[in-house]
This record gives structure tokens, C-alpha cells and sequence, in this order.
């Protein structure tokens, strides 16, 4: 068990109240990588943003038996880093400067040699060193967010949290992305958790998967062959689908139907 949270709880407060999205929730996630799936309004990204500490929640969250919750910001800072699924469209920095800050957030060294290896090995990881000197501005909003997941991947913290890395990247790059994040835990002992809506990248490249329904409960989380399956699948989705596995035992969903449609 890497990281944990206790009687979770989140609501967003309206002019007519409280509505609630996650309460009392107990979720283990493990080392390795670990993918969140469930459909919209499930609460995966305000589950990922309270793990961060954006949110004011209720209950508390572990690493390990450090106390998450009870942490200082700084602290909490070098043990996880977030990357949420929006980011800034501009700025006059190059793609080099850019992915830099995520090493110097507050500029207040001067940079290293080890730096700027660490920023280029991360650039060349994603096949973007090309674009190191070209400015952020210019660049598609594929390669925006392949700029934005270097600069949290340098940071080099124990944790790290993606909202839907892969949403605006073509196939290829969303293959490509998720074979690095197998590579950085492999590699750099690092785990990571992940907001997917593609079932089939979650199947392939997972240690661990944790399914939410629609209301924020947790409907099940496991190895991905123990819970993707088409009960699962119908049930949380709503969707009639086909659960094969390939050659290596990975699972393959094929959607179907809707459940409305049959």
C-alpha cells in the first residue's frame, strides 16, 4: 500500500446547497502505477485534486504512515506532484525554459549541468527534444501537454498525479506516453496515479485500477484482469461490451451497445 485515504469525503457548495461527490470513501492504491476509471461526474479528478490538497475535504490521506493531510505545503510539494488537465495556453518562454521550472520553481539557484541533463533526457523520453528551443506558443496542443508532463516529470517527486495526460494526444503519443510512466516507476522507483478514460490503455499498462461509479463510490480496484470485466463494464458505463484477453493475457474491451439500446 503506497497511498490511502481514510473516510473520504468532498461537496461543492451551490447557492441551493451542498452536492456532494465522494463520501466516506476508503481507497488503497499500490506502488507501480495505478489508473482511476469511471465515468463523467464520478469524481476522479476531485479525488486526484484533494490527494494534492487543492480541495478542502473531510476525512485524511496517507502516504505510507506519513499523514498527508496534516503535512505542510512544501512538504507535500516534493512528495507528490499534479498535473491537472488544464493548463496555460501561453507564454514567452521556450520549451527548454519551460520544462526547466519544473526543477526551479522559484528560480532561486542558478542552473546546474544536472538540470539541464535532467530536462533533456525527460524531452528526448517523450520524442519532443526537438522542440527545446522553440517557443511554448507556438507549439500544438498535443505538444503543449507533452511540455507540461516533462516539466512534472523533472521534479522528480516519490508521487505523481495525472488528470487525463493523454486527453489531445494522437494514438501514437498516447502509446508512447504511457509506456513512459511504465518506464519512470520501473526506473526511477516512482508511483504514479492516473485519471484514464481509455479502458484499453488502462488494461495494458496498469499495476492497479480503481473503478468509481457515477455517485463517487468505489465500485472495485484490483490487478486489471480481476476487475475489468463486463459486468463491471455494464454496470458503471452502462455499456453491453465483449471482455476477451490477448496473448498475454491483457485484457480487450470491445463497447458494444449501450444498456438504453437494448
Amino acid at each position: 500500500m503506497m497511498l490511502r485515504t481514510e473516510k473520504l469525503s468532498f461537496a461543492y457548495k451551490t447557492k441551493g446547497g451542498r452536492i456532494p461527490v465522494f463520501k466516506n470513501i476508503d481507497i488503497s492504491f499500490t506502488s507501480g502505477l495505478n489508473v482511476i476509471l469511471g465515468p463523467n461526474g464520478a469524481g476522479k479528478s476531485t479525488l486526484l485534486k484533494s490527494m494534492f490538497g487543492l480541495l478542502r475535504y473531510k476525512g485524511s490521506i496517507w502516504y505510507e504512515n506519513e499523514n498527508v493531510t496534516k503535512m505542510p505545503s512544501e512538504e507535500k510539494t516534493k512528495l507528490m506532484s499534479y498535473l491537472p488537465q488544464m493548463d496555460i495556453d501561453t507564454s514567452a518562454l521556450t520549451v527548454l525554459e519551460m520544462v526547466l521550472l519544473g526543477r526551479l520553481p522559484e528560480l532561486r539557484r542558478k542552473v546546474s549541468s544536472e538540470d539541464l541533463k535532467s530536462v533533456m533526457d525527460t524531452l528526448e523520453a517523450l520524442n519532443i527534444k526537438d522542440l527545446a528551443p522553440r517557443p511554448f506558443s507556438d507549439l500544438s496542443g498535443g505538444q503543449k501537454k507533452l511540455v507540461f508532463i516533462a516539466q512534472t516529470l523533472v521534479r522528480e517527486p516519490r508521487v505523481i498525479l495525472l488528470d487525463e495526460p493523454v486527453n489531445s494526444l494522437d494514438l501514437q503519443r498516447q502509446l508512447e506516453l504511457c509506456r513512459l510512466l511504465r518506464r519512470i516507476v520501473n526506473e526511477r522507483q516512482v508511483s504514479i496515479i492516473v485519471v484514464l478514460h481509455d479502458i484499453n490503455l488502462a488494461c495494458r499498462f496498469a499495476d492497479h485500477v480503481v473503478v468509481l461509479r457515477k455517485d463517487g463510490s468505489l465500485h472495485s480496484s484490483g490487478v486489471p484482469r480481476e476487475v475489468i470485466n463486463e459486468e463491471m463494464i455494464r454496470s458503471v458505463y452502462g455499456v453491453v461490451s465483449k471482455v476477451s484477453c490477448d496473448e498475454n493475457g491483457v485484457p480487450v474491451v470491445s463497447a458494444i451497445s449501450s444498456v438504453r439500446d437494448v
